[in-house]
């Protein structure tokens, strides 16, 4: 019987996830992204033509269409099912990436596979699976690897999310030991594996901790879109909300992590347009993600209404780079102005 309730709590939580962000105030509202220090040098006569813009990346051996990924949102309850098939379905069509959210449910509970499950809907594009940095512990190498191909999935996301864990009236908060047990882990898996926040940021002594061992990217995931921290605050009637705006902003991160860490990086937390994707881009991201965005959009208005906002963002990726004189994403490297 506690097995059984201790399943149920898992996809219980996954279901409250969702109805909060959808429905609380769960946005930064003190810290923004940090977004807004940094204008693209503005090229008034750029040497192209605006349809000629290339915005194609690679990935882990993957090609995109654009340097965008929909991040991890959900899985582990009916619900989820629904929501990652329609979301991946709109990733598809554009050919960006798409990250599962944690698997820890299914690692739990077999049966769940199918809603994590997207290759009916998304056979070719980058997905990626994902497991909570304590689970590594609690799960064999082998047990993730199986639930990662069950799904075909692309790579390994794993999350280091202390401040969320620290506020969840069911967190697991002993992190001791967690990040020696990633880089062990990582010597001898057999798939690429990302390393994320969830919306307060990795800072530049982890990312220099991760930047020679066998971790293949970063996911920064600063401050200043989704405070999961207000998430678990809402969801604990006996917690305060002093930690409700914690974290280190998104912008500032890049730049301090771009210093140490020699592989991709994936800049999100609070990236809601092209702008800011190419503000990323300038300030050595390989990738951008969102999460709250797609999310917002499918409950909204479902499958259409995330291929709009993806076609919206990809167009103005696409005029970000025009304007900055940079034919492709990698020509946006050191294309942006700090201001003081």
């Amino acid at each position: 019987m506690f097995v059984f309730s201790f399943f149920m709590q898992t996809e219980k939580r996954k279901l409250e996830h969702i109805e909060i962000v959808l429905k609380k105030p769960v946005q930064y509202d003190l810290i923004t992204t940090g977004f807004e220090n940094y204008l693209l040098n503005y090229n008034c006569c750029p040497d192209l033509n605006l349809e000629e813009v290339d915005t194609e990346v690679e990935f882990l051996r993957k090609k995109f269409s654009a340097p965008i990924m929909v991040d991890a949102i959900t899985g582990g309850c009916k619900e989820a099912e629904e929501i990652n098939k329609g979301i991946a379905k709109a990733c598809q069509k554009f050919g960006i990436g798409f990250c599962l959210g944690s698997q820890r449910a299914m690692l739990e509970d077999k049966s769940l596979w199918k809603t994590y499950y997207v290759r009916d809907v998304a056979p070719d594009i980058f997905v990626a699976g994902n497991i909570g940095i304590v689970q590594l512990k609690e799960y064999t190498a082998d047990e993730i690897a199986e639930a990662l191909k069950k799904i075909k999935a692309d790579a390994l996301v794993v999350h280091c999310n202390a401040a969320q864990e620290a506020l969840q009236k069911e967190g697991t908060t002993n992190f001791k030991g967690s990040l020696q047990h990633l880089i062990n882990f990582a010597e001898n898996f057999e798939m690429p594996i990302i390393v994320k926040e969830v919306g307060c940021g990795i800072n530049k002594e982890i990312a220099k901790e991760l930047a020679f061992s066998k971790i293949s990217a970063l996911n920064i995931a600063g401050a200043g879109g989704t405070s999961w921290c207000k998430v678990e605050i809402f969801r604990n009637p006996n917690a305060r909300d002093t930690y409700a705006e914690f974290g280190l902003p998104t912008a500032f991160l890049l730049e301090q992590i771009a210093e140490v860490f020699p592989k991709p990086i994936i800049a999100s937390g609070g990236i809601r347009n092209g702008l800011q994707i190419v503000k990323a881009l300038a300030l050595n991201a390989k990738l951008c993600a969102f999460a709250y965005p797609a999310l917002k959009a499918y409950a909204d208005g479902g499958v259409k209404a995330v291929e709009e906002l993806l076609q919206k963002i990809i167009q103005e990726i696409k005029i970000g780079l025009f304007l900055i004189n940079a034919k492709n994403c990698k020509e946006a490297k050191g294309r942006v102005i700090k201001m003081k």
